[in-house]
């Protein structure tokens, strides 16, 4: 495990401490460890196990993209773009709301290109919350988002997702009981990254109503919006914005990106919709976290989110995860684990405790040797000593955004693993 030592009384110690605390990094000895995805990625490429851990394609995205961005780079797009983004690339923004979801987003003053998602979700919360405040966010989360919060110095909060027998599902009771008159952020990321739920119009209305009664600002991470997966009847989950419902579209900061969609998370290239007046205030921080990136990107991004072709190629990565996820799933349950299988993004949750294991860091640990596949245990995910945390403790998950080859070979390590035991 990859660790390194801080000074004792560092001047900076207050903060990052928070941070490594909140992010369970930090360790009683002082030491600041590695993420659990950069462990578990050298540990894949130690012995030579099949990456399951790290969400990211395998394969690139659409060649139309990437003759756009080399144009852009050969024709001089080097240099600081505009502040708030380009123009282009902005009125994309606009335009996909209002095709997508009939939201009426003003290019000018109500869409602020960032350096990806994490960068917008960082920038809205260090805007919008502080020192005694709370943020409130679904469990599992994200881990980025335990980390913000803590630079923000806000306190962390959360609602738990419960496996059921249809996936992953919103606890309503406990959502209620976890808000307060000090939320000031709601944090809400649907579909959903570990679970790959894909949070109901009804569980979404809940979560509005309470933000209206308590009077907090909601925060959508909705990086997988075109990335929900066809059910065994054919019909594919529907993504419902939290700013399409009824008297939220002034009270809500919708973030997504490029990556996701078009496979180039390495592009990093992100926008924040929403109110005028919020989305000053996220670009007041924006502006001081990367000031602007991603220059010559950002008219490729402006081409995908209009080109009819692009969103063609969309719908086939959708559908495509969609059979890499069922192949994915058959694979981890014919191995013994129990699976929720999910109806959005690259992952899903399976359950080793059918196989005798209580922890799912250990079998994490232990699983490159045993089956010669690596995955990441939930526990990253959630807050040490938590309901969720003691639920989840013996969760893995596994991501199919691979190459149909490499799940079929994982798949395959799998089966001998469990005709050893």
């Amino acid at each position: 495990m990859t660790a390194r030592h801080l000074p004792e009384h560092s001047p900076a110690e207050p903060r990052w401490r928070e941070v490594a605390a909140a992010t369970g990094l930090l360790a009683g000895d002082g030491t600041v460890r590695a993420t659990i995805f950069a462990e578990m990625s050298a540990l894949a490429t130690r012995t030579g196990a099949v990456n399951l851990g790290q969400g990211f394609p395998d394969v690139d995205g659409p060649a139309s993209v990437l003759a756009a961005a080399a144009h852009a780079l050969a024709s001089g797009a080097n240099q600081y773009p505009p502040g708030p983004g380009i123009p282009e690339l902005r009125a994309a923004v606009a335009a996909h709301q209002a095709r997508h979801y009939g939201l009426d987003v003003d290019a000018d003053t109500e869409v602020l290109v960032t350096a990806g998602a994490t960068e917008a979700i960082a920038a809205a919360v260090l805007a919008l919350a502080g020192p005694g405040d709370e943020v409130l966010t679904l469990e599992p989360f994200y881990d980025s988002y335990a980390a913000v919060i803590a630079m923000a110095g806000a306190r962390h909060t959360t609602a738990p997702l419960v496996a059921t027998s249809d996936g992953f599902r919103l606890d309503l009771d406990a959502l209620e009981s976890a808000f307060t008159d000090r939320t000031r952020v709601v944090l809400v990321n649907t579909p959903h990254n570990p679970t790959g739920a894909v949070l109901t119009r009804s569980e979404l209305e809940a979560i509005a109503r309470l933000a209206v009664r308590h009077d907090a600002v909601v925060v959508t991470d909705e990086v997988y919006e075109h990335l929900t997966l066809a059910r065994a009847d054919g019909s594919r989950p529907e993504h419902v914005p939290v700013a399409t419902l009824p008297g939220m579209a002034g009270r809500t900061l919708t973030i997504s990106s490029a990556g996701k969609t078009f496979s180039f998370t390495g592009w990093k290239v992100g926008w924040v919709t929403g109110p005028a007046e919020l989305v000053v205030a996220v670009r007041t921080v924006k502006q001081f976290l990367t000031y602007v990136s991603a220059a010559p990107l950002q008219p490729a991004v402006a081409f995908a989110l209009t080109d009819p072709g692009v969103a063609a190629w969309v719908d086939e990565l959708a559908a495509s995860l969609a059979e890499r996820r069922d192949l994915l799933c058959a694979g981890l349950a014919d191995a013994g684990f129990a699976v929720a299988r999910p109806d959005g993004t690259y992952f899903v949750l399976a359950d080793a405790a059918p196989l005798g294991f209580a922890d799912g860091a250990e079998l994490c640990h232990a699983l490159p040797g045993l089956a010669g596949v690596v995955g990441v245990p939930v526990s990253a995910f959630t807050r040490p000593g938590s309901d969720v945390d003691g639920a989840l403790r013996s969760w893995v998950r596994f991501t199919f955004v691979k190459r149909e080859d490499v799940l079929v070979e994982a798949v395959d390590r799998l089966h001998a693993w469990a005709a050893r035991r």
